[in-house]
């Protein structure tokens, strides 16, 4: 009887080994650990001001862009122990340079901690409204600003809910509404580490707004960025994980329908999407390993997909930026206008490129 227990044992153990042996297995090739992409370099030269990231960048359909600079994320590189700032950029300007912006109100400026952003406009006044994810002492919560004069940002409501527990980016649908991601399944690192281990896809986004807080969509592995398309009928949800956006369709209340999955071959960070083609711009991560265990020398490139014709039967997935970490580190987001493409990244620099 004992000898039987122990070959059980033995075979429990073999079993669990050999599970967890091929779940990191697995888990190398969801962070494509042995891929490097060729070198492809548009026109582009960096952006002035911008040396600690641009984590994420919006732009207005006339031509100002807002990027939030200085994240501290859990597990990433910071070249700064500065607390984070917002930036404004006029791209119709002959040669735009980010301005920072003044925050005015209660907000406690020195843990600010900007990550993903998105803005909204009241189309009975046109007023701007900019909504930021915030990371205090690495907690999670959503910023809404009223951008005012040239460089002015009014803080107005900082917004916490036990749903948003570990918000990556946001997309504004109202004055105080808006969807979020998490990129957490849990907000702790250890179960959330076990999640990811163990493979399960149990990520969401939140729909958060004054009236309600549910989660509008799950099943992801780690729900990343978001975006909306410019008739503000679908939303856009980048799953990092599983390499892949996905496409939702917004119905009545606020519900969203699953429509498809369209494979992208990469870790894509943020979604952008071109307000005049209506194409989606993704800033990407070639390999997650070289991200995640930081070398100097050896350090993670960036690359930038595009998506053309994202609803039809066969999108075009195309590769408009690459680059082995020389010149850029970590992109985390590409967002065109007019001819122009700002490439921003996680703990590194900025640059302005030329399409044309």
């Amino acid at each position: 009887m004992a000898a039987m227990k122990k070959v059980i044992a033995a075979a429990a153990v073999a079993a669990i080994a050999a599970f967890i042996g091929h779940r990191f297995l697995q888990l190398k090739q969801m962070a494509l650990t042995s891929r490097d992409v060729p070198v492809k370099h548009l026109n582009c030269h960096y952006l002035k001001n911008i040396e600690y990231g641009a984590e994420d960048i919006t732009i207005l359909r006339d031509g100002l862009a807002f990027l939030s600079t200085g994240l501290n994320y859990p597990g990433m590189p910071s070249f700064s122990n500065e607390p984070g700032k917002m930036y404004v950029l006029d791209l119709l300007h002959p040669k735009p340079t980010p301005v920072e912006l003044q925050i005015k109100g209660e907000l406690d400026l020195s843990s600010f901690n900007p990550h993903g952003i998105s803005v909204y406009i009241d189309e009975a006044d046109d007023s701007v409204y900019l909504f930021v994810v915030n990371h205090p002492q690495h907690k999670s919560q959503v910023e809404i600003f009223h951008f005012v004069e040239e460089n002015t940002l009014v803080h107005l409501k900082t917004i916490t809910h036990p749903l948003l527990h570990s918000v990556n980016d946001i997309v504004a649908v109202g004055v105080e509404s808006f969807y979020a991601t998490n990129d957490h399944s849990f907000p702790n690192e250890a179960l959330h580490f076990l999640i990811v281990l163990l493979g399960l896809p149990w990520c969401d986004v939140v729909y958060y707004s004054p009236k309600e807080a549910r989660v509008a969509a799950d099943g992801f592995m780690s729900a990343n960025g978001i975006n909306i398309s410019p008739d503000k009928r679908y939303i856009y949800i980048s799953d990092i994980l599983d390499h892949a956006i996905d496409v939702y369709e917004r119905k009545e209340g606020e519900q969203l329908v699953h429509l498809k999955s369209v494979a992208v071959g990469s870790l894509c960070d943020n979604i952008e999407v071109d307000h005049r083609t209506g194409d989606i711009w993704l800033g990407c991560h070639p390999n997650g390993m070289k991200l995640s265990m930081y070398d100097p020398e050896d350090p993670p490139g960036s690359e930038v997909i595009r998506i053309k014709n994202i609803h039809s039967e066969q999108p075009v997935v195309s590769q408009e930026y690459a680059d082995n970490g020389h010149m850029l580190i970590a992109s985390a987001v590409a967002a065109p206008y007019e001819g122009k493409l700002l490439i921003g990244t996680v703990f590194h620099k900025a640059m302005c490129c030329d399409l044309k």
